[in-house]
């Protein structure tokens, strides 16, 4: 039994439910098997979710953390988890050395390419450009180039947190019907065993887009002219998706269409490095120029006792005597430190003085082992409607626009997924299913046994 994964960043369930009855690739699909939201982790980035999806691994096994993590216990020691953090196998490593043929096309946590398959890959949206080695063999550029009748390959939109909507949005859906016209390619050319692509557009016009489309989003307008963005761009990704699926002997192949999270207003951010100074745990010698990150400020570590990173969720640091350079906290401190910080954390109110149903928790709580160098607290303020803003020197501890540039979406804990395919049982009800469930039931569905470790289960219950 072969397999076809279409991966599509932060698509969003609700968004699909609402409009299938113009989407008939993604009826078609979940009307002939089992389909529903996919719990995503925690928190739920794009990276490292596609590689916990993967390997059946969650955020602490790998230790990654989100987009940057510490690398030390420095004050500045902070790194973009590239593929070379990913120590763990993930499906194609493990099918390949089973000798199934595999074609892996943008999926987040594989650039740099640090093992060759047995078959092409083509690496991810965090490849910085097309000098680089984006693929392998070294020879599949020039195949891409004829599928794409010599038009560059795409792996990201541009400044895609800019204010310029009509470029972004003619960038998005030309950056999709690229990756679309590789994809074809590779499963022509290559025949696989299995094949998995990642789609970003589908993040990417999200948060540049949603406000015009959500009625309760702050900055929406009744009537503007981009009202429709989002659902144009998913009848386009439907057309795309059924234009791949022609070129499957779908008779033999199981078919999951996935996104690693979904997607949901933003309503602003927490300045969380501010609000750290107003409580007294962080302190600083001069004050900082408003939108200054923390590793620019000039703090004094002698009188601070922990700081944090912002993001779609926020990692609160603890300055321990002994781990960091300059630590203050006594290691005796350390939990009762971590607890008075998280009920504090969860009784910041909304910029409208209502509760913001914030959730904190300390790594082991989430994780099974924790690698590498964790954040001391993971926060999700708002149940991911609201932000976290790393950077200081702000009057409110409330900001409406991002600190990295317009955007208007923040990831939603739930993705999409459907799973069809010979002997699967189309099911009449939606279901839920868990991320790390996802590799053990592909290698159950190809006839493989799950390697021991993997944290996750088939959803046939293998």
């Amino acid at each position: 039994m072969k397999t076809v994964i279409i991966g599509l960043d932060c698509l969003e369930p609700s968004l699909v439910e609402r409009w299938i009855g113009e989407l008939p690739t993604f009826a078609r699909l979940r009307g002939a098997g089992i389909w529903g939201r996919m719990r995503s982790c925690v928190p739920p980035i794009t990276v490292p979710a596609w590689s916990c999806m993967m390997s059946s691994k969650d955020p602490g096994s790998l230790g990654i953390y989100g987009f940057r993590n510490r690398t030390d216990h420095s004050y500045k020691g902070l790194g973009f988890a590239t593929g070379d953090w990913v120590k763990e196998d993930r499906l194609w490593d493990i099918l390949s050395a089973q000798g199934k043929r595999c074609a892996v096309l943008g999926v987040p946590g594989t650039y740099p390419i640090m093992r060759a398959i047995n078959g092409p890959m083509i690496s991810c949206f965090l490849t910085p450009g097309l000098k680089s080695a984006w693929a392998s063999p070294a020879s599949l550029k020039d195949e891409v180039a004829a599928w794409l009748d010599g038009r560059d390959y795409l792996f990201d939109v541009a400044d895609f947190r800019n204010a310029d909507k009509g470029r972004i949005l003619d960038d998005i859906h030309e950056m999709t019907r690229r990756r679309f016209a590789v994809a074809r390619g590779m499963l022509a050319q290559y025949g696989p065993d299995f094949f998995m692509m990642v789609e970003m557009g589908s993040d990417r016009i999200h948060h540049g887009f949603w406000h015009y489309m959500d009625r309760e989003h702050r900055k929406y307008e009744a009537g503007n002219a981009l009202e429709n963005a989002i659902h144009d761009y998913y009848i386009m990704l439907d057309g795309e998706m059924a234009g791949l699926l022609e070129i499957v002997d779908m008779e033999g192949t199981n078919a999951l269409v996935i996104s690693d999270h979904g997607a949901k207003r933003l309503d602003g951010g927490i300045c969380v490095n501010d609000w750290l100074r107003r409580e007294g745990y962080l302190n600083v010698r001069t004050e900082p120029v408003a939108g200054t990150a923390p590793g620019k400020c000039d703090i004094d570590w002698s009188r601070t006792r922990a700081w944090g990173e912002g993001g779609y969720y926020a990692r609160i640091f603890l300055n321990v005597r002994g781990r960091e350079p300059e630590g203050i906290v006594a290691p005796e401190d350390y939990e009762g430190l971590c607890a008075e910080l998280a009920g504090k954390l969860k009784e910041i109110p909304d910029d409208r003085g209502e509760a913001l149903r914030t959730d904190v928790w300390m790594p082991r709580e989430l994780y099974r082992e924790v690698k590498g160098v964790p954040p001391d607290l993971i926060v999700i303020f708002g149940e991911l409607t609201w932000r976290a803003v790393g950077t200081m020197g702000y009057e409110s501890l409330y900001l409406y626009e991002n600190d990295t540039g317009p955007d208007e979406a923040n990831h939603a804990q739930y993705g999409y997924f459907s799973w069809s395919g010979p002997g699967i049982a189309a099911q009449r009800e939606a279901v839920d299913i868990d991320i790390l469930d996802v590799a053990p039931t592909v290698l159950e569905g190809m006839g493989v046994k799950a390697p021991g470790g993997m944290l996750g289960k088939g959803i046939g219950g293998g």
